[in-house]
């Protein structure tokens, strides 16, 4: 890692905004691209919190203090993220942490990137349960529903999430996205979701060809 690299990295764990933004800038002045900084980064990061939580040396001061340096890091790279014009497909995404999980940094920048490649974002926030989803997924008539989990007890929600997609008949209407530092790609097979959300870049564009399929299909 570069001096800036280290000391955005830090910046995350430690919950400092003001030099999470400025590190950010300098490592954009220095060539550096926006999904470089998130992917070797910020979701480093974001995985160091949550095991710190999960440890129990982390508490809900610290998740929220490293939310907000997320977030004023985002906030810098939002405007050089630019959406990728070969699948020119846009809809409605739907993102939310699971019930019993208060980690936000994977959803947050999933919805930033869903949201530069043209979607409407609905953020339904943390601790949301798999009626909240379904009820939100029916109300905006959403493409896609986002679930993050950052802890192994909560992973587990994300079935349930989509039994109750199921039990409303809406499932197969839907692009189901599973993410969260635990989950793997063997997880999201068993569970039923369509695509693993390892990788935010990875993941819109996966979906935006399932969209632009389904879609060609309907014609």
């Amino acid at each position: 890692m570069s001096d800036a690299s280290e000391v955005l990295y830090r910046a995350i764990v430690d919950g400092d905004d003001k030099l999470a933004s400025d590190a950010t800038q300098k490592l954009l002045e220095e060539g550096l691209s926006p999904r470089e900084i998130i992917s070797n980064i910020l979701v480093p990061a974001m995985r160091r919190v949550g095991e710190l939580y999960e440890k129990g040396e982390y508490f809900i001061p610290e998740l929220v203090a490293s939310a907000e340096a997320f977030r004023a890091s985002m906030d810098v790279l939002r405007p050089h993220i630019k959406g990728s014009s070969d699948v020119p497909v846009t809809g409605v995404a739907v993102f939310g942490t699971v019930r019993g999980d208060i980690h936000e940094l994977g959803k947050n920048l999933a919805a930033a990137v869903f949201e530069a490649e043209g979607f409407q974002v609905i953020d339904l926030g943390v601790d949301v349960s798999p009626e909240r989803f379904a009820e939100a997924a029916e109300k905006y008539k959403a493409d896609v529903v986002g679930m993050s989990a950052l802890m192994t007890t909560t992973m587990l929600e994300q079935r349930n999430v989509i039994e109750e997609l199921k039990k409303r008949g809406i499932r197969e209407k839907v692009i189901v996205i599973a993410g969260g530092a635990p989950v793997t790609e063997e997880w999201v097979r068993e569970i039923g979701a369509d695509v693993w959300g390892r990788d935010a870049f990875e993941s819109v564009r996966i979906v935006k060809e399932m969209l632009a399929k389904r879609r060609g299909g309907a014609r």
